[in-house]
């Protein structure tokens, strides 16, 4: 009896099993990646590109290198307005995610009645779309027209102006705060949702108590979800425009057109016509994200070693 050996695959046949294999890979994500390179990449390159000119009344436009990123290192109504949401990022970001760490602890722990509702209704202001949250509360806050006018009317008392000088940031902090506490409240539930309940068993039969056990095993469990959470609401803080943008036309002496970086880039651009400064002005702040965003993300590595 003859026994037929099986057919072998040359060196060339694997090099295009190979090449097909390769090309298919590609194509899969090819079309993903030429949306990824025309919505973010081009105009990218296209602020890098229109940050190296200046455009001028007389002369038209010239290239002037890296003068326009001197000139933002030295101005000083953009690094006020840097300042002012480094402040904002310092104060309500560790707030909201405690709030949130504390809703989601409550709900994850079994014992609040209805707590699917809780879940709901405090997720619920997440789908407010910020310019109707910012618009509500505006009205709110208002002294001559709003809840704060009718409280100080009916009570005969006098409140302080939340859209004052000193109770601005303080009142923008509280709106971004009611918008996102139930979004980063989501993530730490979904992060103690796939907890392994054997370590809930095993912490009971030690007789540990509730804070040790949210001390010893939930948080060390959801420390990637808050560090996610950390840097989403960094990025956010640095981005923050709708809501000053808004409030400002209920305060138009409090909230200048640089009281945050996007709003500066924004007034530049749009009601300046100085294009080629406004880039240079988002690209410099998109770097100062990254840097303090990518620090938190280290910081938070070298925690977990």
């Amino acid at each position: 009896m003859t026994v037929l050996a099986p057919p072998t695959i040359g060196r060339a046949g694997r090099s295009a099993t190979r090449r097909r294999r390769s090309w298919t890979g590609w194509a899969f994500v090819g079309p993903f990646m030429a949306v990824f390179a025309f919505v973010f990449l081009a105009p990218i390159g296209y602020a890098i590109w229109l940050s190296l000119f200046r455009t001028k009344l007389i002369g038209g436009t010239s290239f002037v290198g890296v003068d326009n990123y001197r000139q933002v290192f030295t101005d000083p109504q953009f690094w006020s307005a840097a300042g002012r949401v480094s402040l904002f990022l310092a104060v309500q970001v560790p707030i909201m995610l405690f709030l949130a760490l504390l809703v989601a602890l409550a709900i994850d722990s079994g014992r609040l009645y209805g707590r699917a509702f809780f879940r709901v209704t405090v997720f619920m202001p997440y789908a407010v779309p910020a310019v109707v949250a910012t618009l509500m509360w505006g009205f709110m806050y208002g002294n001559r027209f709003g809840l704060v006018a009718s409280v100080n009317e009916a009570l005969g008392l006098s409140l302080p102006d939340p859209l004052s000088a000193d109770l601005m940031l303080a009142s923008i902090g509280n709106i971004v705060t009611w918008e996102f506490v139930g979004y980063n409240m989501l993530i730490f539930y979904s992060a103690l949702q796939v907890v392994p309940k054997s370590l809930y068993e095993a912490a009971e039969l030690d007789g540990a108590g509730q804070l040790q056990v949210i001390r010893s095993i939930k948080l060390p469990a959801i420390r990637g979800a808050l560090m996610i959470a950390t840097i989403f609401s960094i990025i956010g803080s640095f981005q923050l425009f709708n809501e000053p943008n808004i409030l400002q036309s209920l305060a138009p002496n409090v909230i200048t057109t640089y009281y945050t970086p996007n709003m500066y880039a924004y007034s530049l651009s749009f009601s300046g016509q100085q294009y080629n400064y406004s880039a240079t002005v988002a690209i410099v702040m998109g770097i100062l994200t990254v840097i303090v965003a990518y620090a938190v993300q280290l910081r938070g590595a070298r925690k977990e070693r």
